[in-house]
């Protein structure tokens, strides 16, 4: 399976999207800081979207399409399945 996901700051300032074929450890790296780059400059760590699919191609179309979107839109994306904005890796680990 593959999944393209969004991250948050603890604040829901910053947002951070990407794909991966291992939800749980992707996350347990952006929370532990394991990968240098923007999630760990900007202490992005919070999942509160995902999406799943079996299709590589898919995930990877998928994440660019999400990378486009304006905030707003990306917000739009979220509150329909995570209105409080709940860190969802709760529910992995």
């Amino acid at each position: 399976m593959y999944y393209v996901y969004i991250l948050s700051s603890i604040n829901n300032k910053v947002l951070y999207v990407g794909v991966t074929n291992d939800l749980k450890r992707r996350v347990y790296e952006h929370k532990n800081k394991l990968v240098d780059g923007f999630t760990k400059k900007y202490n992005v760590n919070k999942l509160v979207y995902f999406e799943e699919t079996s299709d590589v191609n898919s995930a990877i179309k998928r994440e660019k399409q999400l990378k486009k979107l304006l905030r707003v839109k990306k917000e739009q994306l979220i509150n329909k399945i995570n209105p409080l904005w709940i860190d969802l890796s709760l529910q992995l680990f």
